[in-house]
């Protein structure tokens, strides 16, 4: 009886520090997150946090509605440098040179593109759109809760940074994934706890 007391008190704490880091990192940033890119500052960069192309039934949404947001943004004149940064931890695995083929076929011309091959975390991609590519001001391009987390991080490192939200995907009662509410979580303990790093914390 004992043990399931403590474990239900564990389990109230858990979820207490759940909701007040989600509490912390969407408040503070909620106002500096567009839907519309006429709403949208100027930024001479756009960092598109990078995700797998390949969905389960054909191109994966987030990755198809964040490329397109970032397309629009250019095309729009809302930038003039878009940093596509994602995972490319194999030879087999790139998604920066994926996005960047898409990205063409929307008419970005490649002079506008950059990549950063070392994107394996939303951390590292915003850390290093910064020490790596000198990007002091930024136009974050991912849905909505992942928006929340990666403006946090900018404002954290103290980078001029909005985000506009791609179009997001559908899900069962329309809530963020499950994973979402412990990255914001993790965000908070690297941060402010662990002060994590990137892998690469310079070029490669």
């Amino acid at each position: 009886m004992w043990i399931l007391r403590s474990s239900f008190h564990y389990g109230i704490y858990f979820l207490f520090v759940v909701f007040c880091c989600n509490w912390i990192v969407i408040r503070q940033n909620n106002d500096l997150l567009f839907n519309s890119v006429k709403e949208v500052p100027f930024r001479q960069y756009t960092l598109v946090l990078g995700t797998s192309k390949k969905g389960k039934h054909g191109m994966n949404p987030y990755f198809k509605y964040r490329i397109e947001a970032a397309a629009q943004l250019y095309h729009t004149g809302k930038t003039k440098y878009i940093l596509l940064s994602g995972d490319n931890h194999t030879v087999s695995y790139n998604e920066p040179q994926d996005m960047k083929i898409y990205l063409m076929e929307l008419g970005v011309p490649e002079s506008a593109i950059i990549l950063d091959y070392a994107g394996f975390r939303t951390l590292d991609s915003v850390v290093r759109a910064q020490k790596v590519f000198n990007c002091n001001e930024l136009i974050i391009v991912s849905q909505p809760f992942h928006n929340q987390r990666a403006v946090f991080i900018a404002k954290h490192y103290g980078i001029d940074a909005v985000a506009y939200n791609a179009r997001d995907v559908q899900r069962r009662f329309n809530l963020p994934p499950i994973r979402e509410y412990l990255a914001k979580v993790a965000v908070i303990i690297d941060l402010y706890l662990l002060q994590t790093e990137p892998k690469f914390p310079s070029h490669i």
